[in-house]
Order: structure tokens, then sequence, then C-alpha cells
């Protein structure tokens, strides 16, 4: 049995974008939402890391988000990669 590892998109507000994110996060899944999930791989296996039937979902996903919300989508994104990345806002890595 295939169980998909991308998170429902059930609450379509601001805070719904990012606890997709943050959950994708969690998951090890997050990715840029210009990427397509299909272009993306482990860095250490080069093994693709979403299954076909996940990469339909996180595009309906983010399609949907896109619809409804525009550019608010990286503006959802921006603090899970920063936090992802441990890097504070407003305070650069170097």
């Amino acid at each position: 049995m295939n169980t998909s590892r991308i998170p429902e998109y059930s609450d379509q507000s601001f805070d719904g974008m990012l606890n997709w994110f943050a959950t994708m996060s969690k998951r090890d899944l997050l990715f840029h939402p210009d990427d397509l999930p299909e272009t993306i791989s482990g860095i250490a296996s080069g093994e693709p890391t979403f299954s076909a039937n996940e990469c339909i979902e996180a595009k309906s996903v983010l399609n949907e988000m896109f619809a409804l919300h525009g550019d608010q989508v990286y503006e959802a994104a921006y603090p899970i990669f920063m936090k992802r990345l441990d890097i504070q806002p407003g305070g650069g890595c170097c």
C-alpha cells in the first residue's frame, strides 16, 4: 500500500499555507514552490524524493495555493525555509 506523505491542504487561509509548509519541512519534504516536485531528488542518493502520485498531489496543492493567494505563497513558505536553514530573520548567515 502506497501512503502519501503529502499533507492535506484543508485550511485554505494564510495560516493553512504556513502549516502545510511546516508539515512538509517536518517530513523532510520541503521544496521551493516554483520547483516541480518531479525534479526534486535526495542529495546523497540521487533518487527522486516523491512518488508519481505525490508529485501530482504536491502540484495540485501548490496550484490551489497560487490560485487563492498568489505571491503570498512565497510569504508563507519564507519563514519555514528560514527556520529549516536555521537563519534568523534579518540576521544573515555569515
